[in-house]
């Protein structure tokens, strides 16, 4: 397993995929020969995830902005030609990132709670006041909840922990609370029943933990498992320069992990490596950059760490539009670090693709979309044209990406041209 391809998205994977098609594309998008992409929709605004209905309806969430405005959901209904020709606004859910759709129902997650929408028939919008699922969920400090369904009944919600590191609340540098208050309660993913309402937080059982913060979360189709990843902490090197230098936290990874039963990420008490692969112990807890974490911690599947590419949405492909290779792999959205101006620009603002053999085992990633940032893919410093935030496939196959800066969505299908 290639975990250290967070380089090669930097430098080398954009020579390998630049193809003649690629004036052709909006946006000037690059994609893999054979695939192109439409723009759907534009100009939605601060969108962060969707879901697309098995009439190819696509539903859009939106996070709550500071002074209180926005948030909902917005409906998209598309024409023959995949052109967004009716949009609506409804309900209040403000989360921004979780929602699925699940045996004919819209679920979408708040700071707090989880909702489920029901439609009659082939009508945009829902046809009541939405049912509560699941509340008095720890509110997350980025609005960030997660969900995922297993197709046995079950619901998973993430939720993350109360700030980057697990610290007292005065010290420099900082010192670490432990046990860390937050695990047990928060930072990890729990199960619930996805049918059954009025489900209370504390009533719901913990499936993982460790978890600083996550809005990727999907079941492999190959294996029939959890997949997770989780943003690594930031600021290390900042923190604690005498311990580790600015290139060590450039590798402190954001990590994809395959989840089970009381699977524990490590956060706060360690933090993984990508280039060293290897876990070490928080600096906070007493770590030096060069002490191995003990116990027993996920080890990951795949890492993103150069540049803090940021994995915002995690997709098994289940579709039959595009050929065979890509079929029960992952696509993951990677929306750079916002605003935070790196040396040598960042990674990021791309689509890639992890390829899974029929054991269910992971391949090497590679980018599949890029473009997005504007023709000076070496200078992305926060400032991107687009940036991409969530994805979700069609019933047709095709493979909706979505855009938080301008609100703009594509469309990405296959034709072999």
């Amino acid at each position: 397993m290639n975990r250290l391809f967070a380089t090669v998205l930097v430098t080398a994977v954009p020579a390998l995929f630049v193809t003649t098609a690629r004036a052709a594309e909006p946006d000037d998008l690059t994609l893999p020969a054979g695939f192109h992409a439409d723009v759907v929709a534009e100009g939605l605004g601060p969108v962060r995830h969707l879901a697309v209905r098995d009439n190819g309806d696509v539903y859009v969430s939106t996070p709550r902005a500071k002074d209180g405005t926005g948030g909902g959901i917005i409906a998209l209904h598309l024409d023959a030609s995949h052109k967004a020709d009716q949009t609506e606004h409804f309900g209040v859910v403000d989360g921004g990132t979780g929602i699925r759709f699940y045996r004919g129902a819209l679920y979408a997650a708040s700071s707090r709670r989880v909702y489920r929408y029901s439609f009659k028939g082939k009508a945009l919008l829902p046809d009541s006041e939405p049912t509560l699922i699941v509340d008095n969920i720890p509110a997350s400090r980025e609005g960030n909840h997660a969900i995922a369904f297993d197709g046995k009944g079950n619901l998973f919600v993430s939720v993350d922990g109360s700030a980057n590191i697990c610290a007292a609340p005065a010290g420099s540098p900082p010192v670490g609370l432990k046990p860390c208050p937050d695990l047990g309660v928060r930072s990890g993913i729990w199960r619930f029943a996805a049918a059954k309402p009025n489900q209370k937080f504390a009533a719901g059982e913990q499936f993982a933990t460790g978890i600083r913060d996550t809005t990727s979360l999907d079941f492999s189709k190959q294996d029939g498992a959890l997949y997770a990843i989780m943003h690594g902490r930031d600021t290390t090197a900042r923190q604690f320069p005498a311990l580790l230098t600015q290139a060590d936290d450039d590798h402190i990874a954001d990590e994809m992990d395959k989840v089970g039963k009381g699977t524990d990420f490590g956060w706060p008490y360690t933090y993984y490596d990508g280039v060293r692969q290897a876990r070490f112990v928080s600096p906070e807890y007493g770590g030096d950059g060069k002490t191995q974490a003990t116990g027993a911690y996920a080890t990951p599947v795949a890492t993103f760490h150069s540049k803090r590419a940021a994995p915002l949405d995690l997709l098994f492909y289940d579709g039959k539009n595009f050929p065979a290779e890509y079929r029960g792999g992952a696509f993951v959205v990677l929306h750079a670090a916002g605003g935070q101006a790196l040396q040598g620009g960042q990674s990021g603002d791309n689509v890639v693709f992890i390829p899974v053999d029929k054991s269910g085992k992971l391949g090497s990633p590679r980018v599949f979309a890029d473009g997005f940032a504007g023709p000076d893919q070496a200078s992305k410093t926060g400032r991107a044209r687009y940036r991409p935030s969530g994805a979700a496939v069609g019933p047709d196959g095709a493979l909706y990406v979505a855009d938080s800066s301008k609100g703009r969505i594509w469309r990405i299908s296959y034709d072999g041209k």
